[in-house]
C-alpha cells in the first residue's frame, strides 16, 4: 500500500533497495538507517545511478537512536531479538495508523494485523495502534451517558461499559490506528454501535 504520500524508513537499511523501489515504483519518499558506512555509501550510489537520490536518503545511526517519528511505513528485516527490542519505540513513536512490514520475522508476542507469502518469505504486517486504555465517557445521539473502562495489549481491546449508570455488555473490535469500534449493550437489550478516535492519548470524538 506503499503510494506517494508516504515517507518511508527502513530500519537497516543495507544497500538500499527497498527505499530505493519505493521511490522508482511508488513515488515515495524514504529514509534508510544503518550502522555500516560502507553500506550507506553503497546506498547513496545506488540511488544515484538510479535517479532517485533527492527523494531518498540514507543515515549512518543507530536504529535504537534515530528519530523515526515521520514514518508513515517502517520496513524491518531484522533478527527477531530485535525486532522485540525495538518494539517499544515502535509503539511510542510512531504515529498511529503508521504501517510496519517486517520481512521473514515476528515482534514477539505482538501479532501481526496482516501477512502473505512471497516467494515462499513470510511478509508480516502490523498497523500502530493508538493508545486507548482508560476510562471514556460521553454522549449518545439522544443524550444518554455513556462509560467505558478499557484494557489494551497492543490491538486488542477489552473493558467494561455502561449505558445510563447501568453496566451493559461490551464487545471491543481491533484497535485499527486511531480508531476503535464498540458495540456497547444487547444480550437481550439494546445494542449502540460508537466508534472512537484517539490522538495523543485522548478520546478526540465518537460517531
Amino acid at each position: 500500500g506503499v503510494g506517494p504520500k508516504d515517507m518511508v524508513y527502513d530500519l537497516g537499511s543495507g544497500d538500499g533497495r527497498i527505499l530505493i523501489h519505493a521511490a522508482r515504483y511508488r513515488d515515495a519518499r524514504g529514509i534508510g538507517i544503518d550502522i555500516d558506512p560502507v553500506r550507506v555509501a553503497d546506498a547513496m550510489e545506488n540511488a544515484g545511478n538510479l535517479g532517485v537520490e533527492y527523494v531518498v536518503d540514507f543515515i549512518e545511526g543507530d536504529i535504537f537512536q534515530v528519530d523515526i517519528s515521520e514514518a508513515t511505513v517502517v520496513t524491518l528485516y531484522l533478527f527477531p531479538d530485535i525486532n522485540v527490542k525495538l518494539r517499544p519505540r515502535l509503539l511510542s513513536e510512531l504515529r498511529p495508523g503508521t504501517r510496519i512490514v517486517s520481512h521473514a520475522f515476528e515482534i514477539g508476542d505482538w501479532k501481526a494485523d496482516d501477512w502473505l507469502k512471497v516467494a515462499g518469505t513470510t511478509i508480516y504486517k502490523w498497523i500502530v495502534p493508538a493508545q486507548v486504555a482508560g476510562a471514556w465517557e460521553w454522549e449518545g445521539p439522544d443524550g444518554t451517558p455513556f462509560r467505558v473502562e478499557l484494557t489494551q495489549k497492543y490491538q486488542e481491546v477489552q473493558g467494561r461499559a455502561w449505558r445510563a449508570g447501568r453496566e451493559v455488555p461490551l464487545e471491543a473490535a481491533k484497535v485499527r490506528g486511531d480508531r476503535l469500534g464498540l458495540a456497547v449493550g444487547g444480550e437481550k437489550g439494546p445494542r449502540d454501535r460508537f466508534t472512537l478516535t484517539f490522538a495523543h492519548g485522548k478520546l478526540q470524538s465518537v460517531i
